[in-house]
């Protein structure tokens, strides 16, 4: 058996609906229907986690061998307008760590953005972090997890912020479309 080990916040948990409707899960419904069934997906998202809180719960998940890392932390860090060189530096921590456990292990990273409505140039620093950890690591990238989701009303929950099933479905497919080529039959 292979596992794939998600880490990330409420986009991850699937805030607000059943498990089974998580992005994870339905990764894992893809990879049956797929004939990969030799892979686990491991969902350790965690609503409400930043980077740093993360980084904390890293090692707990460690335990097991991790053969895919997809590592899906940030949006709260951007809501709560947290230094982008905290941020990254946090990130940086993590894809260090899942290195030194697993050096074979395979890493996407997912981006995450926040609009440009944001004064300043945080938004736009904190686009490029992700882009930038992407590229010195070498790692897979999903360039903005939510792309086609943020802000559209019918793809989220009331709240605005969450996405809904449908909406959960494209962050599936957005991992997915990087995924698969790692795969191993």
């Amino acid at each position: 058996m292979k596992n794939i080990l998600f880490l990330g916040d409420s986009l991850t948990a699937g805030y607000g609906l059943p498990a089974a409707q998580a992005y994870p899960s339905l990764i894992q419904k893809k990879l049956s229907e797929e004939g990969y069934t030799r892979y686990t997906v491991l969902n350790a998202g965690l609503s409400g986690d930043t980077s740093s809180g993360g980084l904390y719960r890293l090692d707990r998940w460690l335990s097991q061998p991790i053969d895919i890392f997809v590592l899906a932390l940030g949006a709260n860090d951007g809501i709560r307008g947290i230094p982008t060189r905290e941020t990254t530096q946090n990130l940086q921590k993590i894809i260090d760590k899942v290195k030194l456990h697993y050096p074979e292990a395979k890493i996407i990273l997912s981006g995450m953005e926040i609009p440009d409505i944001v004064p300043g140039r945080y938004a736009a620093e904190f686009r490029k972090l992700f882009r930038e950890l992407a590229l010195t690591n070498n790692i897979a990238f999903v360039p903005f997890l939510l792309e086609g989701v943020a802000g559209m009303q019918h793809l989220n929950l009331p709240d605005g912020l969450h996405p809904n099933a449908e909406g959960q479905k494209i962050l599936a497919k957005h991992t997915w479309d990087v995924l698969k080529d790692m795969l191993e039959p």
